[in-house]
């Protein structure tokens, strides 16, 4: 066997083992971390609930909670089909799209650098992220968005590089997917825009060699596209339905001073890799960055050396009339940056947000492993010792971020009281105590519109479920045996029962630490 053939297996053993790391993690007690099922999860699947069961059709579009792309939900209901109306049922597709962008990190960059070190290291990066790890077990529909952008772009530079038409019409086709993901989806165009201009200055007779391959690229888009964007056609409303996010522009937040606001909102964004991450426990680990350190460091040093590349290649494609490939990918890279970031930085409300911010997830560490690629490079000409140095010294690093990152996710954040309120996981405690009530026995759960979904969800087969806000629990008459449960405590609705009833009331709090407690009623004869 060929020392090349030797070298092509054990990629594809890294590539193996890197891929069923990224799985594992993604699933490993999945029933537990997340503690809890957020609302806005539930949500979702309710309504692929709905519509696995007939109660509702499939739609492009759900109108409910401000309005979701509908493809999400959608293949939630595939998966509850599949799994049932589990937990697991509820995030296998986030968990899906999340290993897969695990796959599509090495293809693209590999194709970028051509480079089977760089795509493997990309591919850990992500694999081992907590940020990445973390919304692959959240269901949210935005899990999808670096899925589309890895793999479209992917086959768009496939197909540069082979000449052939139908990596254009795959990636144009995957594109097109993203209008169905998550809104911040819309502004991706942008990426390619910049791209095409790129290709333009940096091919010798571009237009005249690929305009076949863009026009494909271009219909393949349109056709995936198209069930949205009619959609979008007979219901305008919807296409602004969420966003209602308090801008930089708007007078009431820059009191006068847009620009300063905007440039305020740029550092503030930008902060998250390095200093002060997003605060909300749903996204993150307050107060820290959301990448490690020394992914961070790495993204500093691969953004300098980025725009040095380059602002070298566009002078020496305008004052020189060098045309070079690598032009297309350090536009690639930069627009991505900018353009996935705009969702969160045109906004000042809850910055920084590394929900809003997922669809820079692929290129953030793309840009941390261009440090990585410069010591592959220059340490490849150099002797064995050195050379066999450098790589013990880089997967040291990676050994040490990918644990880093693990324990800090399965661990830490996992225990975290903090991240148990965050999600609400009395909430989930209440569904397991409902389940374990005799059926027989009426159950009333007083909370509010959202907090009641979860609980819905995980006991959609009980017929005698009520769910009542406070005010019409005050009004409502309890059959002689019931159970009563609310997230808080109601001094009143215990009075009124007290007044209005003749049954005996044994009210009890219930906690299962670190979840906070909620209230039960038990009504008797």
């Amino acid at each position: 066997m060929s020392q090349y053939t030797n070298k092509k297996v054990l990629y594809a053993l890294l590539l193996t083992f890197i891929i069923v790391l990224a799985f594992w993690v993604r699933t490993y007690n999945i029933d537990q971390v997340p503690s809890g099922i957020y609302p806005d999860e539930a949500v979702n699947g309710m309504d692929a609930y709905r519509t696995m069961t007939g109660i509702q059709p499939f739609q492009w579009f759900y109108t409910d909670n401000n309005g979701r792309e509908g493809l999400f939900m959608n293949l939630i209901a595939l998966s509850f089909s599949i799994f049932g109306v589990t937990i697991l049922g509820l995030k296998f597709v986030s968990i899906f799209f999340g290993t897969l962008t695990v796959l599509g990190m090495y293809l693209l960059t590999k194709e970028l650098y051509r480079s089977r070190k760089a795509g493997l290291v990309a591919a850990f990066l992500v694999a081992v992220s907590f940020w990445a790890i973390n919304f692959s077990r959240i269901a949210f529909r935005a899990e999808m968005l670096p899925f589309v952008l890895v793999f479209s772009t992917y086959f768009l530079f496939l197909g540069l590089r082979l000449r052939k038409y139908w990596p254009f019409l795959v990636g144009g086709l995957i594109f097109g997917i993203g209008l169905h993901t998550y809104i911040a989806f819309r502004i991706a165009p942008i990426i390619f825009i910049a791209l095409f201009l790129a290709a333009w200055a940096s091919r010798p007779n571009f237009l005249k060699t690929y305009w076949k391959h863009a026009l494909l690229f271009f219909v393949g888009s349109l056709i995936s596209a198209a069930p949205m964007l009619w959609t979008f056609y007979q219901h305008p409303e919807f296409f602004s339905s969420r966003s209602a996010s308090v801008s930089v522009f708007s007078p009431e937040i820059n009191h006068g001073h847009p620009w300063i606001t905007l440039a305020k909102s740029i550092g503030i964004t930008m902060q998250q890799y390095n200093i002060i991450g997003d605060m909300n426990w749903r996204h993150n680990y307050p107060p820290f960055a959301i990448v490690h350190p020394i992914v961070g460091a790495a993204f500093l040093i691969g953004l300098l050396m980025l725009l040095k590349d380059f602002f070298v290649l566009l002078y020496a494609r305008v004052a020189k009339k060098i045309q070079d490939r690598h032009l297309e990918v350090t536009t690639l890279l930069l627009a991505w940056l900018v353009a996935m970031h705009a969702p969160e930085f045109l906004t000042y409300e809850g910055i920084p947000h590394a929900l809003r911010a997922i669809g820079a997830l692929p290129v953030i560490y793309i840009i941390a492993t261009i440090p990585f690629i410069w010591v592959f490079n220059v340490y490849a000409l150099r002797s064995s010792f050195n050379r066999a140095g450098a790589y013990l010294f880089i997967f040291a690093i990676l050994l040490f971020v990918g644990t880093f990152d693990i324990v800090k996710y399965h661990v830490f954040w996992a225990n975290a009281p903090q991240q148990h309120r965050a999600f609400q996981s009395n909430l989930m405690d209440i569904a397991r105590f409902i389940r374990e009530t005799p059926k027989e026995i009426p159950v009333y759960l007083i909370t509010g519109n959202m907090e009641r979904i979860p609980v819905k969800l995980f006991n959609t087969e009980r017929t005698n479920l009520t769910t009542l806000s406070p005010d019409e629990a005050l009004s409502t008459t309890f059959p002689d045996l019931a159970v009563i449960l609310l997230t808080e405590p109601n001094d009143a609705l215990l009075t009124a029962l007290r007044s209005n009833s003749t049954n005996t009331l044994s009210p009890q709090t219930q906690q299962f630490p670190p979840s906070d407690p909620f209230y039960i009623i038990y009504v008797t004869p």
